[in-house]
Order: C-alpha cells, then sequence, then structure tokens
C-alpha cells in the first residue's frame, strides 16, 4: 500500500528515478558477449596452431644446417597463409608465437631424432585430415584434403638422414 498523500504518479516518478540510482551504483554493464566461434573456426584456428608449430620444427632444423628441409617448411608456410586467408578473425591465444617456440625440439635433438620427429609430425597429420573433412564446407575440405596429400608426401619424401 502507498501512503495516502502520494499520487500514482508521483510513486511512479520516484521509483523510476530509484531504478536509475540503483543502475547507476552497480557494477558498469557488461559488453555483449561475442557469438562462439563455429566448429568450422575452431578447427581453422587449430590447423593455424598446428603448422606455426610444424613450422618452427622446420625452422629449427633449418638454422641448424638442414637447409634441404627447406622446400618442405615452405610448403608449410603456404599452407599457413592459405588457412589465415580463411580465418575471419585474428589467429587464436594458442597460436601466438609463445606456442610456437614451445614446439621447437631441444638444443640437444639430434638431426636423426628430428627428422624421424618431422616424418612422424608428417604421418600423423596426413591421417588426422580425412577426420576433420566432415566437420568443415566444401570448400575448406578441398584445402583440408590438399593440406593432407601434401603432408603424407612429406612423410614419404623427407631424407632418411642430414
Amino acid at each position: 500500500m502507498r501512503p495516502p498523500h502520494l499520487s500514482r504518479r508521483v510513486m511512479l516518478v520516484g521509483g523510476a528515478a530509484a531504478l536509475t540510482a540503483c543502475n547507476a551504483s552497480g557494477p558498469p554493464p557488461q559488453p555483449p558477449a561475442q557469438a562462439p566461434d563455429s566448429p568450422e573456426t575452431l578447427l581453422l584456428k587449430e590447423l593455424v596452431a598446428e603448422k606455426e608449430r610444424t613450422i618452427a620444427l622446420y625452422s629449427s632444423l633449418i638454422a641448424g644446417g638442414a637447409e634441404k628441409l627447406t622446400p618442405f617448411r615452405d610448403r608449410h608456410q603456404a599452407h599457413l597463409n592459405e588457412l589465415r586467408k580463411h580465418l575471419k578473425a585474428p589467429a587464436s591465444a594458442s597460436a601466438t608465437p609463445s606456442a610456437t617456440a614451445s614446439a621447437t625440439p631441444s638444443a640437444t635433438a639430434t638431426p636423426k631424432t628430428s627428422l624421424s620427429r618431422l616424418r612422424d609430425l608428417e604421418r600423423k597429420a596426413a591421417a588426422l585430415r580425412t577426420r576433420q573433412l566432415a566437420a568443415v564446407s566444401p570448400g575448406m575440405a578441398q584445402v583440408i584434403a590438399s593440406i593432407g596429400a601434401c603432408e603424407a608426401a612429406h612423410a614419404v619424401a623427407l631424407p632418411r638422414s642430414l
């Protein structure tokens, strides 16, 4: 019940003012939440991060004198460039240089061990691509299938020694 001396209008205006005051003293409004990434965008971000790690591994070996691996690394760089074209937003935080650096082999890794690691990495990546095709658009499926074919070829074509 309202006190008898206050009209309905006074009550409404006073109530609105009280609500405004409450809102002004409360926490600042949150910016609208961004829509979550689509499954295809999440996969693209994952592929970008994976390519960056692979390029870092190749680059480390090349810097150590394995120049014959340059064409392999350059093909991965071309894959990375193509994948980035399809991302509508910047690469995820997992694709930062610090994440890439963690994939570089330790200074004690031998070329043979690293070649074996590269071969295994390429083989596993190629096998994974076929499972990734179902979750993407036909155009992106073509890109991913082409990348997988290149990775399969790398697994076979990598030299046995440097």
